[in-house]
């Protein structure tokens, strides 16, 4: 009888326990800064992940005055092929960028004093964009509301202020709601004071709250996508290179300015801001600038060339050139190449200017004087080679070989091509540089 009674208790509990709901879990990502192209990476990772661990939700809690309208569509896409709901939690504000984002989410809650809306496009000084931009995120605006089963004139009345909306907003003004108005005209579908409030109000009760960081990897795109940081890459990559191509062999300079090309074009692939092409183009124009330096004489179409490819590389991968396309963003990409090359010329000049009167440089170059006037004797004598001619034994481009004065030679010329088995002659000497003209 005991063991009976035992038997149907433990049947019971296990009867119970498999009937009770498991505990759900949310996973969160947290938009509390400027919206940038680095968030995009962010939010896939975290997606992929709740998808693949099975999530129950995933929660975005946003707080951003906006930013760039091209990471806020592809923001949007992202929410809008979740498979699984999504919510949004307005923390304070969801301003221009950010209520694009807010209204991606299947469902949306606010805090208490929390905003949403004033979407119209704008440029980096706050003017409004041309009627081309406006119409593009009006429909950005109304096709992600409809999709949520959301109010479409109230979504285009935040991009649109011609948009009437009897009780908000006249055709003067640019709308904007907060949480009252959102919850009346049913934007949100709950008024919250926390997360963990928002999760209950749509069924999740007690859950498991998994919140997903930015890692370092994000966190260092993110630095280097930075303008500034980009332009100094950008200077330092061209200062490094040119550097190498002025100097003898391949060096530390040479090394340096590799590493700071691939850290911006590598940033700029993973943000999507550049595509192998412009790798592709920048190799093409550093090969074509090597070919004009070292095989063909003088400076002439392969320098040009290459000049421009490498140029347009940096130029494309400053920005991206498909899907959304805003004027301002090209502006910045004009501005930011532009302040880089400008950084470039000024360190070089600054370097050619003020470097060789550095202690340090000092320290690594013999500033005394030593000539056979003094006692040196070191090196030969070849002044007296002035004015003698000879015969270039090879290619002169500018440097070469050629026999003068019945001895063989390493000589160099003034700048110019001399072919090989040329009457050359000796115009100057400057220590073991014999500096020859073609006669």
């Amino acid at each position: 009888m005991k063991n009976t009674i035992i038997l149907i208790c433990l049947t019971l509990f296990i009867t119970i326990s498999s009937n009770s709901p498991a505990q759900s879990r949310v996973y969160k990502v947290i938009f509390d800064d400027e919206i940038s192209l680095p968030l995009v990476q962010y939010l896939k990772r975290a997606l992929d992940q709740a998808e693949k661990d099975k999530a129950d939700a995933l929660l975005v809690e946003i707080n951003t005055f906006g930013g760039r309208v091209d990471a806020a569509t592809q923001l949007k896409d992202i929410l809008l092929d979740a498979k699984i709901p999504t919510i949004a939690f307005v923390n304070k504000r969801a301003v221009s960028a950010g209520a694009l984002i807010t209204l991606a989410c299947k469902k949306i809650a606010m805090a208490p004093g929390s905003t949403i809306g004033a979407a119209t496009v704008v440029d980096q000084e706050g003017k409004k964009g041309s009627e081309k931009y406006q119409s593009y995120m009006r429909a950005e605006m109304r096709s992600t509301a409809q999709k949520n089963g959301r109010d479409p004139k109230i979504a285009e009345a935040m991009v649109d202020e011609r948009i009437i909306i009897p009780g908000l907003v006249d055709s003067t003004q640019l709308l904007s709601l907060d949480d009252k108005e959102a919850l009346q005209y049913k934007i949100a579908d709950t008024v919250v004071n926390s997360v963990n409030e928002a999760l209950a109000a749509f069924g999740f009760k007690d859950p498991t709250i998994i919140v997903i960081k930015s890692n370092w990897a994000e966190e260092f795109v993110k630095f280097l996508n930075h303008p500034i940081i980009s332009s100094l890459l950008i200077m330092l990559g061209l200062a490094g290179i040119y550097t190498e191509i002025k100097t003898p062999g391949f060096g530390v300079p040479g090394i340096l300015g590799i590493t700071f090309l691939a850290l911006f074009f590598g940033s700029s692939l993973i943000l999507d801001l550049a595509t192998w092409f412009e790798i592709l183009l920048f190799i093409l124009g550093l090969g074509a600038i090597l070919v004009e330096i070292f095989l063909i004489p003088g400076f002439g179409v392969a320098g040009v060339v290459g000049i421009i490819l490498m140029i347009a590389s940096i130029f494309f991968s400053l920005f991206n050139t498909e899907g959304y396309f805003e004027y301002s963003l090209l502006q910045n990409a004009i501005i930011q190449l532009g302040v880089s090359l400008f950084g470039f010329f000024l360190m070089g000049f600054a370097a050619y200017k003020f470097l060789p009167n550095t202690r340090t440089f000092k320290s690594f170059v013999l500033d005394v004087e030593s000539g056979s006037k003094t006692g040196f004797t070191t090196a030969p004598d070849y002044t007296a080679l002035v004015g003698l001619e000879g015969t270039s034994m090879t290619v002169l481009r500018p440097a070469g070989t050629a026999i003068i004065d019945g001895n063989r030679h390493d000589v160099v010329t003034a700048g110019d091509y001399i072919e090989k088995d040329s009457k050359i002659r000796v115009i100057k000497v400057e220590g073991m540089r014999i500096v020859v003209e073609k006669v």
